[in-house]
């Protein structure tokens, strides 16, 4: 209890603080202890995962490997097809604006991940070269580039790993917002700017919503009934108070059929954050419901009781994703993630040690409060660790690492499958389709707990995963320093850095100068073969775009893995057939009107199921999902309420076939109609 109070108690008011930029000794590296885990079995699975295992992620390393970060990829990461490396060069400075030094002093970078440096340590403080007569003329072609300009106004915590993303690409950078549009706007917690007309913002419209406990629940809940054995990563979750009952009836129902089953269930706040209201019981009559329940709407799971410990202690993996793009759907996940470690010793939940949070809960804003949680400049030590360091140590006891990463590409895949519907009407409602506004994309937090078989679990999406790589030390009482964090560092910079490539506005600007200065050259190469040239002079071979960065630590899974997944896309479709009826851009329900309207293109009604029929379904589904407080803002079906009214639709047509075949059949039976009302409405007489 005492390390409870300590967590949610923990103050500073009236403290001074020291800001401070030394890193902390290195600490001596512990010999591995051995690892409590048990080889994956083989069952499970599904058509993705079947399909998931011809992909080729890089080869585990032999026995013994080294450290981590001396490989260019962490063990068993994806292999996918190396990427044509994107990236500005220095610009000429524009009237008016400070320029950036030509060497800026101590900046920070992926370790291990490029040709600077030795492995497992950036180049700190380095000059550059002083350019010679090839250096100085592609300096002038160079400053001829305009250079990609970044608002970080709004950028808040993740503002010192972005500067030195920056730094490192040498973009501009506009700390304190402009006047002129920008590239790209760089916002630290959501989307709600109606003043951005035009760039790429990173963030999309909805995201917070969609990824909040009670949303994602639901979210994948749909998808669950669709596909029980793809969906099988996402904990069984009731939520609270609205599923109470329901949720003491099931327990109950499956401790009679099995008495020998002692569940232990996790509480989450919906709109908690960083272990905020967590607890654990052990039965439904422990639950809180007086007062802060009612008022604060909750998700109770299924609490996994065999985690995979490392140390003898549980942890859980923070990797991150970048949501390119929604639509055509565009997913990248990093090679290299954190593991955030519990300070005590693991044990199955007993009634003794519910309450001890650093023992259950991995929350780094909660250990970071205990006295045993370590501060380590090693990546393999410490209670916050690379992910490939894990990676490491699994492969080198025999673990099969290419399924492991497999199986954690199809959650990441499945899970944004789950969510992208929504976001899409969400999308459609701040930026309507043909009028100006900015092109979105985002960095999501997948936290991601190993059992002890290696099967991933998801335990929630954060949409703004925090991107501090520094923290806060006590050097005395009510006195605080902040001290990097290498292993922060080395992620979140590398991160952030190759989003910011990826998603560069001059990227196809600069390629295709790139294909005209390649056939200048060959062409010039000809002629000097042809004269006898015994060497082609050096100035003109052709260079890098992006001299100095290392290959991008973000891979692409979707649409490289499409057709494994597709599939799963149906509510997907459902979406756009929701979208296509709403009539009002703008909106995100659909009233009476746009649903009978949907009703009667697509020929649903019958003598089987009147009109009057329609009315009743749209009121009885409606009014229950508005009881459930979703979103009083508009009156009307909102989609989850339309998915309901599709599926039950989809169940009275075709009463013979599984969920997912009826719901399909009707999707192409909607889809058909459609198409034939849109074109068999006359056009206007010119």
């Amino acid at each position: 209890m005492a390390e409870a109070a300590a967590a949610r108690h923990y103050r500073r008011g009236g403290a001074r603080r020291v800001t401070a930029s030394r890193r902390l000794a290195p600490r001596a590296a512990r010999p591995p202890a051995p690892l409590s885990w048990q080889r994956a079995g083989s069952g499970g699975g599904g058509r993705a995962e079947a399909a998931l295992r011809g992909m080729e992620p890089a080869g585990a390393p032999p026995q013994g490997c080294g450290p981590a970060r001396e490989a260019e990829e962490p063990p068993g990461s994806p292999a996918l097809p190396p990427e044509e490396l994107q990236g500005g060069q220095p610009a000429r400075q524009s009237p008016g604006e400070e320029a950036l030094p030509a060497a800026a002093g101590r900046e920070r970078g992926c370790r291990g991940a490029g040709p600077q440096g030795p492995p497992g340590r950036a180049a700190r403080g380095r000059g550059r070269r002083a350019p010679g007569r090839r250096g100085g003329e592609e300096g002038v072609r160079a400053a001829r580039r305009p250079r990609v300009t970044v608002d970080s106004s709004k950028a808040k915590t993740s503002l010192e790993a972005l500067k030195i993303s920056l730094r490192q690409l040498r973009w501009r950078e506009f700390p304190f917002g402009r006047r002129l549009p920008c590239d790209i706007y760089w916002h630290g917690v959501s989307f709600h700017d109606n003043n951005i007309f035009s760039g790429q913002v990173n963030k999309f419209p909805g995201m917070t919503e969609m990824v909040r406990k009670i949303t994602l629940s639901r979210a994948v809940r749909t998808m669950q009934d669709l596909f029980p054995l793809e969906y099988n990563f996402y904990p069984r979750s009731w939520i609270l108070p609205e599923e109470f009952p329901l949720f003491v009836a099931e327990v109950r129902m499956m401790k009679d059929s099995d008495p020998s089953w002692k569940p232990t269930f996790i509480v989450k706040p919906d709109g908690g954050c960083q272990g905020d209201g967590i607890y654990l019981i052990k039965d439904p009559s422990d639950i809180r419901l007086t007062g802060s329940i009612q008022s604060r709407p909750a998700v109770v799971q299924e609490y996994i009781c065999k985690p995979l410990l490392v140390d003898k202690l549980k942890f859980d993996i923070r990797l991150y994703v970048l949501l390119k793009s929604l639509e055509p759907l565009e997913i990248y996940i990093a090679k290299d993630g954190l593991s955030r470690f519990c300070t005590e010793p693991y044990q199955e939940p007993s009634l003794k040690n519910l309450h001890q949070v650093f023992m259950h809960l991995t929350n780094y804003s909660l250990n970071i409060h205990s006295g045993n949680f370590i501060h380590s400049d090693n990546v393999n030590t410490g209670s916050k660790r690379t992910f490939s360091s894990i990676l490491c140590r699994l492969s080198s006891r025999g673990a099969d690492v290419k399924k492991l990463w497999s199986d954690i590409i199809s959650l990441v895949i499945k899970t944004i499958i789950a969510l992208t519907p929504e976001l899409k009407v969400y999308y459609q409602s701040d930026i309507p389709a043909g009028k100006p506004g900015p092109t979105c994309f985002q960095i999501l937090g997948f936290d991601i707990l190993l059992m002890k078989n290696l099967k991933p679990m998801l335990l929630e999406v954060n949409a703004n995963p925090s991107m501090r790589i520094e923290h806060e030390q006590e050097l005395s009482p009510g006195v605080f320093e902040n001290v990097p964090s290498p292993v922060d560092e080395e992620v979140k910079v590398a991160v952030i850095r190759d989003t910011l490539r990826l998603v560069d506005p001059q990227k196809k600007k600069r390629k295709d100068t790139q294909c005209q200065t390649l056939e200048h050259v060959s062409e010039a190469n000809e002629e000097l073969l042809d004269a006898g040239a015994a060497e082609r002079p050096e100035s003109d071979s052709p260079r890098s775009p992006e001299p100095g960065l290392p290959s991008l630590c973000l891979k692409q899974v979707f649409p490289k893995y499409a057709k494994q997944f597709n599939y799963l896309r149906l509510v997907d479709r459902v979406a756009a057939l929701f979208i296509r009826f709403l009539g009002v851009k703008g909106t995100t329900k659909l009233g009476p009107t746009g649903f009978r309207t949907f009703i009667r293109n697509c020929k649903l009604s019958n003598s089987n199921f009147s009109m009057a029929s329609v009315d009743i379904l749209y009121i009885d589904i409606t009014r229950r999902w508005n009881s459930m407080g979703i979103d009083h803002k508009e009156s009307g079906m909102c989609l989850q309420a339309f998915v309901e009214a599709f599926f039950c639709l989809a169940q009275k047509k075709y009463k013979s076939l599984p969920l997912h075949e009826q719901v399909a059949s009707l999707i192409d039976f909607c889809t058909q109609r459609a198409k034939e009302v849109t074109t068999s409405i006359p056009c206007p007489s010119s």
